[in-house]
């Protein structure tokens, strides 16, 4: 078992320098192609099941039953996969629901002279319940409680979290504004005696459907309580986006994500990181999905994914 351990310590490694932080990083991957296509600057939306992930206060602007499926094919036979859906009781009140899983491929057992003796996974997966009310007029709020459990073969960590947003929504002017809180709380176990935090951020985010033209623009400022050299510094990791709308049936996407750019560049290189492109397809009631992202050197990420209403 000395080997399973060593592996262990190996993949937090391993996923630190993927996701730049620590186990749980996998909470801040992007699993909507659309969110995707963004850049990730998603938290305004507020017409989207998968806003869930990023602003739970968004979940009040949603109407009937909307479901997202989504999945991601990462690096190294990694994979992720979620799902969303939130449904509309009542004027004050709507509630929702999501899961994102991650799998990481499977691995050789053996012990400590080579000797092999099977496989074993390891695989992370959040469970996520949100509620949306309203504090006054086109002024919403919403929380997230989060469970999020993390296995290597006979190990495994977990954690509690929160999310808390506020929407305000200008209708007249199509514009949205979102302050969002994800990933608050700690961990409750941990692998053998590796304490990890979980990746705190403290987003605003924008979106604005232009009066002229079939373009909506998102922007995101996120991480924003990790920088303390100055206010400016505060609102280095942003991410921008743009949604065309070119007919009832397509629609064609591009975003910026300025801190995947910095993460993933090698010495002075960093190619295309932080770009992505995607497209939306409407056929009837549903929306197909794809986005294509940049890591540089490193690869490419593809996601697909399918939005309806029930």
């Amino acid at each position: 078992m000395q080997s399973v351990r060593i592996v262990i310590i190996l993949l937090i490694g391993i996923t630190s320098q993927i996701f730049s932080q620590n186990t749980f990083e996998f909470l801040r991957v992007d699993m909507s192609p659309r969110a995707a296509a963004l850049g990730g600057s998603f938290a305004a939306s507020g017409d989207d099941a998968d806003v869930i992930f990023y602003n739970p206060a968004g979940l009040k602007l949603l109407e009937e039953i909307p479901v997202s499926v989504s999945y991601l094919n990462h690096l190294l036979d990694i994979n992720f996969a979620s799902i969303s859906i939130s449904k509309k009781f009542n004027d004050f009140s709507t509630f929702g629901a999501a899961i994102k899983y991650a799998n990481y491929g499977t691995f050789t057992k053996a012990d400590d002279f080579g000797n092999r003796s099977g496989e074993y996974s390891a695989n992370d997966i959040a469970l996520i319940i949100g509620y949306a009310g309203e504090i006054d007029e086109n002024f919403y709020y919403g929380a997230n409680a989060k469970f999020i459990y993390s296995g290597i073969e006979s190990y495994s960590s977990t954690a509690a979290a929160v999310d808390l947003g506020v929407y305000y929504v200008i209708p007249s002017e199509q514009l949205n504004f979102s302050f969002a809180i994800q990933n608050l709380g700690s961990q409750l176990s941990s692998y053998i005696s590796t304490k990890e935090n979980l990746p705190l951020d403290v987003n605003i985010g924008v979106a604005k459907k232009l009066s002229h033209l079939p373009l909506r623009l998102f922007i995101d400022f996120n991480r924003i309580q990790e920088n303390s050299d100055g206010i400016v510094n505060r609102f280095k990791n942003f991410s921008i986006g743009g949604e065309f709308t070119l007919s009832k049936v397509f629609r064609l996407r591009a975003g910026y994500d300025n801190q995947k750019r910095k993460e993933l560049k090698v010495g002075t290189f960093a190619g295309l990181a932080g770009f992505n492109i995607g497209l939306g397809v409407v056929i009837k009631e549903y929306i197909f999905n794809y986005a294509y992202s940049s890591m540089g050197q490193i690869g490419t990420l593809h996601r697909i994914g399918i939005n309806t209403n029930l």
